[in-house]
C-alpha cells in the first residue's frame, strides 16, 4: 500500500476498475498547509469520461436495486464499521489534503461513521406503508422504488462527511451512483468510496470522475442520471437548476449561508463569546454554517467585542496536523484571494476592523494559505460583509438596541440556514425559534454542530426545499409508488356511486 505522505497517482474509479482520463489529462491534489507538496495526481475527467461512469453505474443498477434492503443496510453498517477502525488514518488524509486542524478532521469522519450507522439502520424499517381501501377486498399500500443513476457533486470542506450524506441513503434507497467530488478534494473521495467497496458494495454501484467544473456540467447534463445532488455556491447552484429544470431531472441543493448568532443582553456573555469563536473560525471559516455575522445587545457589546477580539488574537494558525494549532489553512490561493478582498471591502464600507485582515506569511505559514482570523464592529446589516459569504475566518460585529432589531438584522440577507440566539430569557428563546428564517435554529450554542438524526438544510437561497440527514432522507433518493391489490373478484369503481358500499 503505498503511504499517504507519498503522491499517490489515481485514474478514476469506474465499474471497479481505475480508468485514466479519456484525453490523459491529470490535475494536483496539493496540501494547502504546504502548498509546494503534492498529496496525489488524478485523472481530469471529460464528458468521455462521465459517459463511460454512467454506463457502469446504469449496468450495475438492475443487480443493486433487486438486493434486499437489510443486505443494503448491512454493507452500508460495515463501511461505517471501517471507517471507525480507520478515523484517524482517514482524519490524518483530510488535514494533509483539506486543511482543517485534526480534531475537527475526526469529527468529519465521525459524522460518516454516524450516517451509515443510521441509514444502515433504515435497512430494516422504512420501506412504505399500508392504508385502508374505500372498497371491500382491496388492499391499499406504497413501497419504494429507486430513482436510477443519480449524480453527487460535492465539496471540499467535509470531504467525507458530506459525500456520506448523499452516497449512503442514495445505495440505501437501491439507486447507483456517479460521483464527482471536489478537485481539491479528490484522494479523500477515492479512501471513502475504496471502503464501500471492501464492505461489499458491487463493483459499479458508486464510480468517481475526478475533475474540474467540466465533469461536474457532464453530471449535471447527461441524460443518463435521473437526479443530480448537489452542495456547492448558490451562484453555481441556479446553473444547475436551470439544467435540471430544463431536462425534468430532479436536483437536490445545498447551497449557501450567513448565519448569525444574535447575542442577549441576558446572555451567559462567556458562553456567547466561547460559542461566536468556535462558530466563526471553526474550519477557517470554511462552512455553510460559520458565524459570519454577530449580532449583539449595546447593553453588552463593549465586554463581548473586547473579549472576542483578545480570543481571537490569540488563536494560533498553523499546520492542522499539529494537536496545539486551533486554525488551519484556507483550501487554495483563489480563496485566500478572495478572502482579503472582502477584508479591503469591510474597510471601504466604514466596517472597523478590530483583529487580522491581512495573509500570514509569518515564518512556516508563507507556505501555505494561511489568512488572519478577522473581526470587524460597527458593521451595519445592508454592508456587503454582513450580506455576501466570505467563506473564510471573517465575522462581523451588528450591534442591535432591541430583541426586534436583532430578529430583522438576523433575517436580513438572502440566505436561512443558521441562526443561533445566546439568551436566559425563555420568552426571548422562543420568540427566535418561531421568528427566525432558517432551516437550522440554535439557542445557547453557535450556528454550527448539526446532528445527523435531524433534517440539514435551508430556506431562502440557500436551497430548493430538500433536506439531508435525518428520518425523512430516503424521501429524496426514491420514488413512492402506489399499489392497489383487489381480491374481490369483480370490478370495483373507486369514487363511483353504488347501492353496495
Amino acid at each position: 500500500m503505498i503511504s499517504e505522505q507519498s503522491a499517490i497517482h489515481s485514474g478514476n474509479l469506474i465499474g471497479g476498475a481505475r480508468r485514466e482520463a479519456a484525453s490523459g489529462r491529470t490535475f494536483e491534489s496539493r496540501n494547502p498547509a504546504r502548498h509546494g507538496e503534492v498529496v496525489g495526481v488524478f485523472a481530469q475527467s471529460s464528458a468521455a469520461d462521465v459517459d463511460a461512469a454512467v454506463a457502469a453505474a446504469q449496468r450495475a443498477l438492475g443487480g443493486w436495486r433487486a438486493t434486499p434492503w437489510p443486505r443494503r443496510g448491512e454493507i452500508i453498517l460495515a463501511a461505517a464499521t471501517l471507517m471507525e477502525k480507520r478515523k484517524e488514518d482517514l482524519a490524518r488524509l483530510m488535514t494533509r489534503e483539506m486543511g482543517k486542524v485534526l480534531t475537527e478532521a475526526r469529527g468529519d469522519v465521525q459524522e460518516a461513521i454516524d450516517m451509515g450507522k443510521f441509514i444502515a439502520g433504515e435497512g430494516r424499517r422504512a420501506f412504505g406503508e399500508t392504508v385502508p381501501s374505500e372498497l371491500r377486498n382491496k388492499w391499499a399500500m406504497t413501497m419504494r422504488q429507486p430513482l436510477g443513476v443519480i449524480g453527487c457533486v460535492t465539496p471540499w470542506n467535509f470531504p467525507i462527511a458530506i459525500p456520506s450524506w448523499k452516497i449512503f441513503p442514495a445505495v440505501m434507497a437501491g439507486n447507483t451512483v456517479v460521483f464527482k467530488p471536489a478537485e481539491d478534494t479528490p484522494l479523500c473521495a477515492l479512501r471513502f468510496v475504496e471502503i464501500l467497496e471492501e464492505a461489499g458494495l458491487p463493483a459499479g454501484v458508486v464510480n468517481v470522475v475526478f475533475g474540474n467544473e467540466e465533469a461536474g456540467e457532464a453530471v449535471v447534463r447527461h441524460a443518463g442520471t435521473m437526479a443530480i445532488f448537489f452542495t456547492g455556491s448558490a451562484d453555481t447552484g441556479r446553473l444547475i437548476a436551470a439544467t435540471c429544470g430544463s431536462m425534468l431531472k430532479k436536483v437536490s441543493l445545498e447551497l449557501g449561508g450567513k448565519n448569525g448568532i444574535v447575542v442577549m443582553d441576558d446572555a451567559d456573555l462567556e458562553l456567547a463569546v466561547e460559542g461566536a469563536l468556535w462558530g466563526a473560525f471553526g474550519t477557517a471559516g470554511q462552512r455553510c454554517t460559520a458565524s459570519s455575522r454577530l449580532i449583539v445587545s449595546r447593553k453588552v457589546l463593549a465586554d463581548f467585542t473586547d473579549a472576542l477580539v483578545g480570543r481571537t488574537r490569540a488563536l494560533r494558525l498553523g499546520d492542522g496536523v499539529d494537536e496545539g494549532v486551533d486554525v488551519g489553512p484556507v483550501i487554495n490561493e483563489t480563496q485566500l484571494r478572495r478572502i482579503h478582498r472582502y477584508t479591503e471591502i469591510g474597510v471601504e464600507e466604514g466596517a472597523r476592523l478590530l483583529a487580522g485582515g491581512t495573509v500570514a506569511q509569518n515564518g512556516e505559514l508563507a507556505q501555505g494559505f494561511f489568512y488572519n482570523p478577522t473581526v470587524f464592529g460597527d458593521v451595519t446589516p445592508s454592508m456587503r460583509i454582513a450580506q455576501e459569504e466570505i467563506f473564510g475566518p471573517t465575522t462581523a460585529i451588528i450591534p442591535v438596541d432591541s430583541l426586534d432589531e436583532a430578529l430583522a438584522a438576523a433575517n436580513s440577507t438572502q440566505f436561512g440556514l443558521s441562526l443561533s440566539i445566546y439568551t436566559n430569557d425563555l420568552r426571548h428563546a422562543f420568540r427566535a425559534i418561531h421568528e427566525l428564517e432558517a432551516g437550522i435554529v440554535y439557542v445557547n450554542a453557535p450556528t454550527i454542530g448539526a446532528e445527523i438524526q435531524l433534517p440539514f438544510g435551508g430556506t431562502k437561497n440557500t436551497g430548493n426545499g430538500h433536506r439531508e440527514a435525518g428520518g425523512h432522507v430516503l424521501d429524496e433518493f426514491s420514488e413512492w409508488k402506489s399499489i392497489y391489490i383487489d381480491y374481490s373478484g369483480r370490478l370495483q369503481r373507486a369514487q363511483i356511486d353504488t347501492d353496495e358500499q
